[in-house]
């Protein structure tokens, strides 16, 4: 068995693609950065270095690598758009909607996947946080397109996990201690009590990659906040 996690050098995507590669299947990982990239020799089966809004190398990619399982969409465009409405650039904006959005709709357009797609939302798309417009736009559109494409691309399954805060180098746009201060007033405010891992979401992702039965679904891996 084969998967694809693209945007898998960092974060929750190489944590998916070390979960799943315990698990036994066969996990070649795509991303940017060729240091990344190669520090994964023989941590997963392949490691290739593409640009996620390069619509012709991404066709070229799934062109030569064939057939496969499973698919997992968990590249963006990091903290572009971050920001009152009125002071964000539109170029930032639009950069939010190319580098996730646009860029999992080709993926999926051009991947040969025969089983299922997971695709990295976020709890920004059902939250109403000052500065989040950016994000609640593009997290929103692609959870709002996942029932049509399970319809759509049936028998593949399409899921898509939502995340809430997760301590990962996302955040390094902040200083150490004003992260410190946004994580432990995030932990406050759910029912948890708790920030996620990018463990915590590879393992929701894995579950929805072996849930034969789920599909059109959106799984927050939140700590409970889009319920508090």
């Amino acid at each position: 068995m084969r998967a694809v996690v693209m945007g898998g050098t960092a974060g929750i995507g190489l944590a998916t693609a070390e979960q799943l590669t315990k698990t036994g299947i066969e996990v070649t990982v795509t991303g940017r950065d060729q240091g990344r990239l190669t520090a994964l020799a023989g941590r997963v089966a392949g490691a290739e270095q593409l640009d996620g809004t390069d619509r012709e190398a991404v066709a070229a990619f799934f062109e030569g690598f064939g057939s496969f399982e499973h698919l997992v969409l968990a590249f963006g465009p990091g903290a572009a758009g971050f920001g009152p409405i009125r002071e964000i650039s539109l170029d930032d904006f639009e950069a939010a909607f190319t580098a996730k959005l646009f860029a999992y709709i080709h993926a999926i357009r051009e991947a040969q996947v025969t089983e299922s797609i997971t695709m990295i939302s976020a709890a920004s798309a059902r939250a109403a946080l000052p500065g989040t417009v950016t994000f609640a736009a593009v997290n929103g559109t692609i959870e709002r397109i996942v029932s049509p494409l399970a319809a759509e691309l049936a028998p593949v399954r399409v899921n898509a996990v939502a995340p809430g805060v997760v301590d990962t180098a996302w955040w390094s746009f902040l200083p150490a201690d004003q992260r410190q201060a946004q994580f432990d007033a995030a932990a406050g405010s759910v029912p948890t009590g708790l920030i996620g891992s990018a463990a915590d979401v590879a393992g929701a992702i894995e579950y929805l990659i072996g849930a034969r039965l789920v599909t059109g679904t959106i799984l927050p891996v939140d700590g409970g906040f889009t319920v508090a």
